[in-house]
């Protein structure tokens, strides 16, 4: 029976709810957080603690807690995120910068509180989940694509910075999954005068599309058990469809006017 402790932000519904279940399946000790843990009283699919990625001292508590009950921490999954779309000359300045907030600086909030402790065991992994929609600027997406495209690049300075703490990091992209994530996202709204409401309104029309027909989440938990699994995790994972991860390949390979009108194409745009 494996007995890795394993913390997973915002593991109270959708792919975070999806990797923990997963994990106890397999044996590890698994503790999940979410902002408001009053709201889940009859939650028992793992351990549940209070942590909001934006306050230091909540995420401070959640791994003293974990530590004291446990004496180690081995996996931090940094999953909390909040969806985010609208042209972006319509949208909030105090929405974008809430959603970096929480996409952004809050696994950076994370890891700078379980960095101490894994240093001093001189050994941990943790873990970003990013998106594939990080690897490129999607129309009406560009903020969400944004607040991803920049935690994999922080994964890769945080890798070299800590080579010699014993610490794994790696990022995580998942495609589109069936989750409820378009519950908790913030859009602009669609306002009647607006240059962008045709192209804005299809554009959600898709997105929501797209989510109700992914692929399961228990592709995601599969991948992290993988990563789990691997002594030396690469700098960067990718699940969802072929065509999903094969977007990422050509954008590299083919000119960025080309991939732009096929990203315009696919948009319906």
């Amino acid at each position: 029976m494996n007995r890795k402790v394993v913390l997973i932000t915002g593991g109270s519904s959708g792919i975070g709810n999806s990797i923990g279940c997963y994990l106890v399946q397999k044996g590890y000790v698994v503790y999940g957080t979410t902002r408001n843990v009053h709201k889940y009283p009859d939650f028992k699919d793992f351990n549940l603690l209070q942590l909001d990625v934006r306050d230091t001292e909540s995420i401070t508590n959640a791994f003293r807690k974990v530590i004291e009950k446990e004496g180690s921490i081995d996996v931090v999954i940094n999953n909390a995120g909040v969806g985010i779309t609208g042209a972006i000359e319509e949208t909030p300045t105090e929405e974008i910068l809430n959603a970096f907030s929480t996409n952004f600086n809050g696994p950076i909030n994370v890891i700078k509180g379980v960095l101490p402790y894994m240093r001093e065991q001189n050994s941990g992994l943790i873990i970003n989940i990013t998106s594939i929609a990080g690897y490129m600027g999607l129309p009406y997406r560009g903020i969400y694509s944004a607040t991803k495209g920049a935690l994999n690049i922080v994964t890769e300075t945080l890798r070299m910075e800590t080579k010699d703490f014993g610490v794994q990091i790696t990022s995580l992209a998942p495609g589109d999954f069936a989750t409820n994530i378009a519950a908790g996202r913030y859009h602009s709204p669609i306002l009647e005068n607006s240059p962008y409401k045709k192209p804005y309104s299809q554009t959600l029309e898709a997105i929501d599309a797209d989510v109700d027909s992914g692929g399961d989440p228990i592709m995601v938990a599969k991948a992290v058990l993988k990563i789990i699994n691997t002594p030396k995790p690469r700098v960067h994972y990718k699940v969802g469809s072929f065509l999903q991860k094969f977007s990422i390949k050509l954008k590299k390979l083919l000119p960025s006017k080309v991939y732009e009108k096929i990203l315009l194409r696919h948009s319906k745009l």
